[in-house]
């Protein structure tokens, strides 16, 4: 692939088309932390469904378990999500704060 054509393409130009075609993205930190705060309480949610199905079934009022076994790994998964969610940002504020000004 020959790119030797490709001349007069600047940061400014990069800019002004990002800009252009939306692709800068507008979301604030605020938003950003309402979306992760949402994430913790779907978490915490779905914990709470696991923990409700795995009583029903220890009382003998669940039909079969299956239902806990969905449960059990819906809140899995999610927990798993939000543990290496937490990490990376960890892992970012960490190289953040390794940098030198």
């Amino acid at each position: 692939m020959n790119i030797g054509a490709v001349t007069g393409v600047t940061s400014d130009y990069v800019i002004d088309f990002a800009k252009k075609n939306d692709l800068l993205g507008s979301e604030s930190f605020q938003s950003v932390l309402d979306t992760a705060m949402e994430q913790i309480d779907e978490t915490n949610l779905l914990q709470n469904r696991a923990e409700s199905e795995e009583i029903r079934f220890a009382l003998g009022k669940a039909e079969n378990t299956h239902d806990l076994m969905v449960a059990e790994t819906k809140a899995s998964v999610a927990l798993q999500y939000t543990v290496e969610v937490r990490d990376k940002i960890i892992e970012a504020y960490n190289h953040i704060m390794q940098m030198q000004v």
